[in-house]
């Protein structure tokens, strides 16, 4: 998720397992704090835009070292504030927060790596977008009625609340992914598609959207859901993936690396004698975040070890204007992007 949520979880977390025993805003700053830490591994760069992509969410990710950092991050905080006694309930409070930040991010698509560093598979269920305000904003009201609400025991409730309905909306996603999943699959085979590799992902900002993406060989089939579109059957349209070129090309690490993470939701493509490989997984055709020029074809007997980022991002007005009919059950076909 946005750092800006994983702060305002890690604060919302502080104050509720701190509850009276500090501050609240002691609570909810260290919370904050916590919350925000496995993110800062953005700062580190790699030399090479995709090995920043996998290597994104790793170590600074992984439960058993978060687990082992709230010590000396508790021991830490109990001391600035004088409170060795309340030590204890501050590695909880901190620890909670740290290991809560790969968990949400779990969530999402993008892939975590938390068993470092024992195992560098990235994980992603893809049931939450990585900005939804239904799930952001009541983590704000808590820790705002914890930083303003002059009564402790209102603010301590308030806060309670707004932590377990974002909760409980983390397992509404992924209870509708699975039902969307499950009509996807229907609509597939009803129009003689495969429905084995899938993926099912929310549109951008809420889950009330999703999008679905079927790999057939040499193409990807994409298609949108709403749940107000009922049981009526999905529309897809098929897009090459450039598998040929992919297996022309299958010895090039930039390759390599990008299908193993992306679990095989890629694309490859020539532009002007150059090879691009995308993401299917983050963005929408022919919009998307990660898409990456790798240099020459290996068959020119070249390589390109630095890959260029070329991100296409679609008309925010555009797409804000499709998400709202599809919201409604219009089926109305996406912006064909910039």
């Amino acid at each position: 998720m946005d750092s800006v949520t994983q702060v305002l979880l890690g604060a919302s977390i502080g104050v509720a397992v701190m509850g009276r025993r500090t501050a609240l805003w002691k609570s909810a700053l260290w919370g904050g704090v916590a919350g925000l830490l496995p993110d800062l591994d953005v700062l580190l760069d790699h030399g090479d835009p995709i090995l920043n992509m996998v290597r994104h969410r790793a170590e600074s990710h992984a439960l058993l070292l978060l687990t082992l950092f709230a010590f000396p991050m508790a021991w830490g905080v109990s001391r600035i504030h004088n409170q060795a006694r309340l030590y204890g309930r501050w590695w909880w409070a901190l620890m909670l927060a740290l290991v809560t930040h790969p968990l949400l991010d779990l969530m999402t698509i993008y892939g975590t790596q938390v068993f470092q560093p024992f195992s560098d598979e990235a994980y992603g269920l893809g049931s939450m977008f990585i900005i939804d305000p239904v799930y952001s904003l009541p983590l704000l009201l808590g820790v705002a009625a914890a930083l303003r609400v002059k009564t402790v025991g209102r603010a301590l409730s308030i806060n309670g609340w707004a932590l377990a309905f974002s909760t409980v909306y983390l397992a509404w996603s992924a209870l509708a992914q699975w039902g969307v999943t499950q009509h996807a699959r229907q609509s597939l085979q009803a129009q003689g598609l495969p429905s084995q590799q899938l993926l099912v992902t929310p549109a951008p900002l809420s889950t009330w959207v999703w999008r679905v993406v079927a790999i057939d060989g040499e193409r990807f089939h994409e298609g949108f859901y709403a749940l107000m579109d009922g049981g009526r059957a999905m529309r897809f349209v098929a897009h090459e993936r450039g598998t040929a070129l992919a297996a022309q090309n299958a010895d090039h690490p930039q390759l390599q690396r990008l299908a193993r993470f992306t679990d095989g939701f890629y694309k490859v493509a020539d532009a002007n004698g150059r090879l691009v490989v995308t993401d299917l997984r983050m963005g929408q055709e022919p919009a998307y975040v990660f898409s990456f020029d790798i240099g020459p074809s290996l068959q020119a007997g070249q390589t390109h070890p630095v890959a260029q980022q070329q991100s296409r991002r679609m008309d925010v007005g555009a797409g804000l204007s499709w998400l709202g009919q599809r919201m409604l059950g219009r089926d109305v076909p996406p912006p064909l992007g910039p």
